[in-house]
């Protein structure tokens, strides 16, 4: 059984970073949801970028075991961005190598553009966006 882990924002944002190629850099003030497996911190997701104004969040996200991806962290995820923030939308950066979190994405349904170089000359990345009317509807939603 895993269990969500709150509260230790930097320590799974620099988990987050270390397990995304090219994100050296971190995130500048994070919020972040750790998935904890027997006590190992096995994913994460970090919420950054926040404008509020807009109602715009930017959440990356890693893991090493699929169960990371639990019901109750998909809840927590777009319940944070969703309902406690009162986002509108939220984005996603995913290089287009990272083919298993495309699915993921889209089977969450988001939508997804994908943008040559944004990752440096030889790499395309997809820009993924999700709305809260989208999620609000989407089966993976529904209880």
């Amino acid at each position: 059984m895993v269990d969500l882990l709150y509260g230790h924002n930097e320590t799974v944002a620099r988990w987050v970073a270390a397990h995304i190629p090219g994100c050296e850099a971190g995130f500048n003030n994070p919020t972040a949801i750790g998935v904890l497996d027997n006590g190992k911190l096995i994913g994460g997701t970090v919420f950054h970028n926040w404008h509020e104004p807009c109602g715009v969040i930017e959440m990356s996200s890693a893991g090493t075991s699929p169960r990371w991806l639990a019901p109750k962290m998909i809840r927590a995820i777009f319940g944070y961005v969703f309902d406690q923030l009162n986002c509108q939308i939220v984005v996603m950066r995913v290089s287009e190598r990272n083919r298993r979190m495309v699915r993921i994405a889209e089977r969450f349904g988001f939508t997804g553009y994908l943008i040559p170089r944004l990752r440096g000359r030889d790499e395309a990345e997809w820009v993924f966006t999700l709305t809260d009317d989208t999620w609000r509807s989407h089966k993976l939603n529904r209880r």
